[in-house]
């Protein structure tokens, strides 16, 4: 099936691209996208826990993906 993955900052810089669609299993869990994400950055530069909405709503890594799903993928933010 096909997802539409988008990237944001660091996650942008590391892959070279805002966005990228992206065939993956049925089935395939939130957690899983990421596990492969960090699998395609072998200099681990990518932060280890972001933020993950589907579809503008934050998805816990167990969640199914569907066919056509929007994924936004956000590091984690810092502040004072």
């Amino acid at each position: 099936m096909t997802i539409t993955a988008l990237f944001f900052a660091s996650y942008a810089d590391v892959f070279g691209r805002s966005q990228m669609e992206m065939e993956v299993p049925n089935g395939s869990t939130v957690g899983e996208l990421l596990r492969h994400l960090q699998s395609l950055d072998p200099e681990r530069r990518l932060p280890p826990a972001p933020l993950v909405p589907v579809n503008e709503r934050y998805a816990r890594p167990d969640q199914v993906l569907r066919h056509g799903d929007e994924v936004a993928v956000i590091p984690p933010v810092a502040g004072g």
